[in-house]
């Protein structure tokens, strides 16, 4: 039954409802009516037949007493019919009537007969008066009062019925207007019912005009706000998959550049010194030693170029460190190579209370974020001072659990000017701690440098090692 109900639309429970109420108060109202109609009914036949009992008798008061008995009591039916609700009979002394026709003072307004029903419902019990009439102290005869609400009930009845097709007229009407009135208002429920399709279908463009409805307002500004996310989120996954795209293509054409431009001509050497050093050692004397020892070095040398080149491919593509060694060292050593390779710049290097490792994925987005920053603050900023700083702290949010890590890269260089949008380098940073749910800072000034703040949260012994942390 409850299924059915909630099959059911809501304009068509809500006019259930409205319609279930009516009936209750109809049935109601009917049941008042009836009670009213019972009790008027009965004190109207009471005085009815109060009043009849009166007239008849000073109507036999009235009549001269040298008129005929026999003609007194058949005019009796002629002076007493203007009465109403009764009916009166005429009897001689052995009971039998007395004149040709009963009087009943309702004749003149008779209405058809309300249903048995109703009649049962409202008619009085039946009440009989008998008034004796006597000429010169002789009694002749007697009139029978017998009530008779019939008349009283049909007119109760007609009142009923139409004060009844009235309410019925202007319930159909109220239920017709609230048809209408609650297909409009519920209107905006088909339109987020579209809404939520097209949303189903990735059609994110959607956007649901403003209700009137103050309740449908908000629905529908979320709905829309909603929306707008979906579409923006879809923007930035299809920017950011083609950036990855973009980014696995370019590191793929660094890598066939290194291997063309460097490993290609350093392979190349290898064999053509190879092949002097042979045919040097195959000819007779010092100088061909000699020849050979100098081939034999230039090898060394390209080797190990070689060997350089191979570790900053796989530098590129991880560390080959990282999981061997602490967070510290893995950050110390970057930092130190980078001052090797560039020595007119000063580096600087802060940490503190940093745990040996916080997993690989931790690990890994903090020593990607020190490496694209260093390299922005050398290639791009000309900086002559670069601060890195590293420490794990507590958090101060109550909704956070655990610690968190943050990670700070100063340098004093030219700065970004306001507006500048971000590289891949940047993005990849910001993508990269906003995965792990963190946060990404950059905060830069023309002339001013530029800092780099990441913030990562971690839970207390997930993934983390203690040890010592190092410091350069």
């Amino acid at each position: 039954m409850w299924e059915l109900w909630y099959r059911r639309s809501i304009r068509s429970q809500l006019l259930v409802i409205v319609i279930a109420l009516e009936v209750a108060a109809a049935l109601v109202a009917g049941g008042v009516t009836v009670l009213k109609a019972r009790t008027s009914t009965r004190l109207e036949i009471a005085a009815s037949g109060k009043l009849a009992e009166l007239l008849v008798r000073e109507t036999v008061q009235l009549v001269r007493s040298d008129t005929p008995a026999r003609q007194i009591l058949e005019n009796l039916p002629l002076q007493l019919r203007s009465l109403r609700h009764v009916r009166i009979a005429v009897l001689d002394t052995a009971g039998d009537p007395a004149a040709a026709n009963e009087s009943n003072g309702s004749a003149e307004n008779e209405r058809p007969l309300a249903p048995r029903w109703f009649q049962a419902l409202i008619a009085p019990p039946i009440e009989r008066h008998v008034v004796p009439v006597a000429a010169d102290g002789v009694r002749i005869g007697s009139v029978l009062i017998v009530s008779e609400p019939s008349d009283e009930i049909a007119e109760v009845w007609e009142n009923t019925v139409a004060l009844g097709l009235v309410a019925l007229a202007l319930n159909l009407a109220v239920i017709g207007a609230l048809y209408l009135l609650f297909g409009r208002a519920l209107a905006p429920l088909t339109g987020f019912g579209r809404g939520l399709a097209d949303l189903e279908r990735m059609n994110y463009r959607v956007r649901l005009p403003t209700p009137k409805a103050r309740e449908f307002i908000a629905l529908a500004t979320r709905f829309n706000t909603l929306a707008e996310t979906l579409e923006a989120a879809r923007a930035e996954n299809a920017d950011l998959s083609h950036r990855l795209i973009t980014a696995q293509d370019d590191e793929r054409r660094r890598t066939a550049l290194d291997l063309h431009d460097e490993v290609g001509p350093s392979l190349f050497g290898l064999k053509a010194n190879t092949t002097s050093i042979v045919t040097a050692l195959a000819e007779p004397g010092g100088a061909s030693r000699q020849k050979a020892i100098a081939r034999a070095h230039d090898m060394a040398v390209i080797i190990e170029r070689l060997q350089a080149i191979n570790r900053s491919l796989l530098n590129r593509l991880r560390p080959m460190a990282l999981g061997h060694i602490s967070l510290a060292d893995l950050v110390a050593q970057i930092v130190r190579d980078r001052a090797r390779e560039h020595p007119h710049v000063a580096f600087s290097l802060s940490v503190d209370k940093l745990a040996r490792s916080y997993g690989d994925s931790i690990d890994l987005t903090i020593y990607r974020c020190i490496q694209e920053s260093l390299t922005n603050a050398i290639r791009h900023a000309r900086a002559t001072t670069v601060t890195v700083t590293l420490g794990e702290e507590r958090s101060n949010a109550s909704t956070t659990a655990g610690s968190r890590i943050a990670l700070t890269v100063h340098d004093d260089g030219c700065g970004m000017a306001p507006g500048t949008s971000w590289g891949f380098g940047l993005r990849g940073m910001n993508e990269r701690v906003r995965a792990l749910g963190g946060t990404f800072t950059l905060a830069a000034r023309p002339g001013h440098g530029t800092a780099v703040s990441v913030v990562v949260p971690h839970e207390d012994g997930g993934g983390r090692t203690d040890g010592p942390a190092g410091a350069s």
